[in-house]
């Protein structure tokens, strides 16, 4: 009986991540990284525990720049409690839809492909949690949709075991509330 336990517990962990980049070939908008992000885009998120508790709310300001075969990200995080981050992001194309980034706290690089509307990162990260740091893996998904916003959910694990999600829609346009970011450079 164990082993039949056993047997189903593997079976249904298996089928917990069967998304597919490849099922995304025919999604349309078709999602172009370097000319969605060139200039300025917009977020909101929230980060959920594994229990569903939704812990961080935040915001983003994002300054991208694309020199042909780079494209930078600037990013400037306003969290809810106050707390605020810039985090950059080097990102480079490669043939068929692939891609690799890194920002300081990514151990390695980060590896994605796109296909259709959707991206897929996949990387490790250390991740400041109170005065510790933990090493985390991040699978993260992007999907534009219509209406020129992308929706992304990121699955944090760690060890395997799933410490929460990270939940959040970009825009090219800024919303009604300007942002206040101090950390950013002066809007034009």
């Amino acid at each position: 009986m164990r082993y039949i336990l056993l047997l189903w517990s593997l079976f249904v962990l298996a089928g917990c991540n069967s998304m597919k980049i490849e099922d995304f070939s025919d999604k349309a908008p078709r999602l172009v990284l370097e000319d969605y992000f060139k200039g300025k885009t917009y977020a909101w998120g929230v980060f959920e525990d594994r229990f569903g508790s939704v812990r961080r709310q935040f915001q983003v300001e994002i300054d991208g720049r694309w020199d042909g075969e780079t494209l930078t990200l600037e990013e400037y995080f306003l969290y809810d409690d106050g707390e605020e981050d810039k985090r950059t992001w080097v990102i480079t194309k490669w043939e068929d839809g692939h891609y690799t980034g890194v920002f300081g706290d990514i151990v390695g690089e980060a590896r994605g492909q796109v296909r259709g509307n959707a991206l897929n990162w996949v990387y490790t990260m250390d991740l400041p949690v109170g005065d510790n740091i933990w090493r985390v893996k991040f699978d993260d998904w992007m999907f534009w949709q219509p209406g020129d916003v992308i929706i992304n959910r990121a699955v944090i694990k760690k060890w395997g075991f799933e410490l929460g999600t990270v939940t959040l829609f970009f825009t090219r346009e800024r919303m009604l509330q300007e942002i206040p970011f101090s950390l950013a450079p002066a809007s034009k």
